[in-house]
């Protein structure tokens, strides 16, 4: 489904965009006015790939992460700083799950482990809150690339931090709130009647959003000293 919806978005678009990239000529759309607005607003959609970081107490086998492609969708505010930056605030709610693979070394000195001791799902859903800053360089046509750089908050309304339990129930427990630096780059097309902007943006957590169990020789956390999110997202947005 997320497939399709990213599928559709491209053919929705091609239409426009190959008369604008097979000519010379430039050609006048109803948007032409947008970047010259103090306030724009718009929406994305897009794909995201969420992944772990793990710093070690121990050199034990690394912790594998099974990524799956998630989706997610937001709304767009654009304030025009001058006719090549701008200050834009993405709100937007992501869907990703990531599997944690454990090495059976792990848990060597314990008896009573089984094959379901050696994974762990981790479902988020994040409420993820950027400040960011666009550069764009100077339009050609009908087409302006940028790149776009800040830091961000989230709220993961999956978190399970005040959970009693924890792996010994089959609880992996992470933080509710996470902070990240943000880096990524795109080109706003002009069409005949909106601006669209497809982008590439990769995310770095900043802080540790483990949380630890309570046994401080947890098979599952003894061993992390820092477990930081990363993810890759691709961004289709309409303003």
């Amino acid at each position: 489904m997320k497939r399709i919806v990213v599928l559709i978005a491209i053919l929705f678009v091609f239409q426009n965009l190959s008369a604008q990239m097979f000519t010379k000529e430039r050609i006048t759309n109803p948007v032409d006015n947008i970047d010259q607005k103090f306030l724009t607003w718009g929406y994305f959609i897009g794909y995201n790939q969420y992944d772990f970081n793990f710093d070690y107490n121990e050199n034990l086998e690394d912790i594998q992460v099974e990524t799956t492609g998630g989706f997610h969708l937001g709304l767009i505010g654009d304030m025009r700083i001058n006719d090549y930056l701008n200050l834009r605030f993405e709100p937007g709610v992501f869907f990703t799950t990531r599997n944690l693979i454990y090495d059976e070394s792990y848990f060597n000195g314990i008896e009573d482990f089984n094959d379901s001791d050696l994974l762990r799902e981790v479902k988020s859903t994040y409420v993820h809150l950027p400040l960011l800053l666009k550069v764009s360089t100077k339009r050609i046509n009908n087409f302006k690339p940028f790149i776009v750089g800040g830091f961000s908050t989230a709220l993961n309304l999956s978190s399970n931090q005040d959970n009693p339990n924890d792996n010994s129930s089959g609880e992996f427990r992470m933080t509710k709130n996470s902070y990240f630096y943000e880096i990524g780059f795109g080109i706003d097309m002009y069409l005949l009647y909106f601006k669209f902007t497809p982008s590439i943006r990769g995310i770095f957590a900043i802080n540790d959003e483990n949380i630890r169990d309570a046994d401080p020789n947890s098979p599952w956390t003894g061993n992390i000293s820092r477990m930081q999110s990363r993810g890759l997202f691709i961004n289709f947005t309409f303003q």
